[in-house]
């Protein structure tokens, strides 16, 4: 999946345009839940050496946030990273360069999208 496609299908799937917070570097993308603006997923063009992926230049990943289970056991498969500027046990890198799956990728966004949604706080009662 290319940037721009996921960027597009995030607008689609949960009417979310990307933020771009970072003023010295006007590519990273910041990916918030509308009400409260947390973080479901951070879009960054990260040099490939400092991900120790071979090759030269740079390359986009995206941050999920996912079940440490879920991170412990993707994190040695192919196609995703421990997280690049973000807690280890709770996000997951994923570049985009073909190593994991379109129905992959979909998958994870829609669990960091649950895992990180405002929740509900019960009323309590007037005193």
């Amino acid at each position: 999946m290319r940037r721009e496609e996921l960027l597009r299908l995030v607008e689609a799937r949960y009417g979310v345009a990307a933020d771009y917070p970072f003023a010295r570097d006007g590519e990273s993308a910041v990916l918030r839940h509308p009400a409260g603006g947390k973080w479901f997923a951070l879009l960054m063009t990260v040099p490939r050496a400092r991900l120790g992926l071979p090759g030269e230049g740079r390359a986009d990943v995206l941050n999920v946030k996912a079940d440490p289970l879920l991170v412990a056991s993707l994190r040695g498969e192919p196609g995703f990273l421990p997280a690049y500027h973000m807690n280890k046990a709770h996000w997951l890198t994923i570049p985009l360069d073909g190593g994991a799956s379109d129905d992959q990728i979909l998958a994870l966004l829609d669990g960091s999208w649950d895992r990180t949604r405002p929740r509900t706080r019960p009323r309590t009662r007037p005193r």
